[in-house]
């Protein structure tokens, strides 16, 4: 075991500094009375696509769950280790969440591996390649069409996975009750890292709508 890298050391000195200290009654307050958030979002788990900083999120506000590629498989009740599950479960059963929340991005490694003609696993237990199969076997053949460019044929299947995994979502029994019970709401939203700008889905029409676009016609 050795010392943390130096980034991490200079971060949390500048963490300290700049944001606990400003914060600190916040945090007391949530070790005290514990979390309340009103927003489960599973997001991926890439660097350069962090929830808490894309929504500007104080501490306690979202309950964030990260895998690659942001899916949500299929409830599976016999899956014991599925840690995607069990925090949709923490968060939707315990926590009491008012919303639920798919996160994808523009350029995601995880759909890009998915978009090749051929895969090679990256180790004898092909956890990546297991993780993406089901996504491989309903989504490639969906949405992407010969005349697309790749980049297109990457945001379409980026779209997908998001569609995809909050109609999986509604396979989750406790899950779904909720929601036909009017007590919670799911939400698709898309990242594009490239220029900053948030997509978000339509549920009336599918598709999906840069946020700036729906301010403008709030106001």
């Amino acid at each position: 075991m050795t010392d943390l890298p130096e980034r991490l050391l200079n971060g949390y000195r500048s963490f300290m500094t700049n944001h606990f200290s400003q914060q600190a009654a916040r945090y007391r307050q949530l070790a005290e009375e514990g979390q309340r958030p009103e927003i489960l979002m599973i997001a991926c788990c890439d660097s350069r696509a962090a929830p808490e900083t894309i929504f500007d999120a104080s501490p306690g506000e979202i309950f964030v769950v990260r895998n690659v590629a942001n899916f949500v498989p299929p409830f599976s009740p016999g899956d014991q280790y599925d840690a995607t599950a069990a925090a949709i479960e923490f968060a939707v059963q315990s926590l009491k969440v008012k919303h639920v929340v798919i996160l994808g991005h523009g350029r995601c490694g995880g759909i890009n591996i998915v978009l090749g003609e051929v895969y090679k696993p990256l180790s004898s237990n092909n956890c990546m390649g297991l993780w993406m199969d089901l996504l491989v076997s309903v989504g490639k053949g969906a949405c992407c069409r010969e005349s697309m460019t790749e980049t297109e044929r990457q945001a379409a299947l980026e779209h997908f996975s998001i569609r995809y995994s909050l109609k999986n979502l509604e396979t989750f029994p406790w899950l779904k009750k909720r929601k036909d019970q009017g007590l919670l709401t799911i939400h698709g939203a898309w990242f594009d890292i490239s220029n900053g700008e948030l997509w978000s889905l339509e549920q009336e029409t599918g598709r999906f709508v840069r946020v700036e676009e729906k301010l403008l016609t709030r106001s």
